[in-house]
C-alpha cells in the first residue's frame, strides 16, 4: 500500500495567535494518527507563479490514515482555532510505489 502525504500550503494568516493555537493542538493528534512531519516553515524558493507562504509535508502509512485523522472530531475541534483567521488548504496526495 503506498504511502500518503498531507500537504498543507497557507494563503494569508490574519492571527498568528490562532495559528499557534491549532498547531499546539493538531502537532500531537497528526502525530499519535501516525503522522510523521517531513517539512514545515516558509518556501525555501518559489517558481512558477507560487507564492512564499507557509508550508507542511506530513506523511501517513496510508490515504484512509490521513483521511481518518482530518475527518476526526478532535481534529476539527483543533481546526476550530483558527477558522476565518487562516486561509490555507490541504492535500492528501497518494504516494507513488
Amino acid at each position: 500500500m503506498p504511502k500518503a502525504y498531507w500537504i498543507a500550503c497557507y494563503r494569508n494568516v490574519a492571527d498568528g495567535d490562532a495559528l499557534a493555537r491549532y498547531a499546539k493542538l493538531a502537532g500531537p493528534l497528526l502525530q499519535a494518527g501516525g503522522g510523521r512531519f517531513l517539512a514545515r516553515g516558509a518556501a525555501a524558493a518559489t517558481y512558477e507563479g507560487g507564492d512564499n507562504q507557509r508550508c507542511v509535508l506530513v506523511e501517513f502509512d496510508s490515504v484512509e490514515q490521513a483521511r481518518s485523522v482530518y475527518e476526526s472530531a478532535a481534529y476539527q475541534q483543533a481546526l476550530d482555532q483558527m477558522r476565518g483567521l487562516v486561509e490555507r488548504e490541504v492535500r492528501i496526495v497518494e504516494g507513488v510505489e
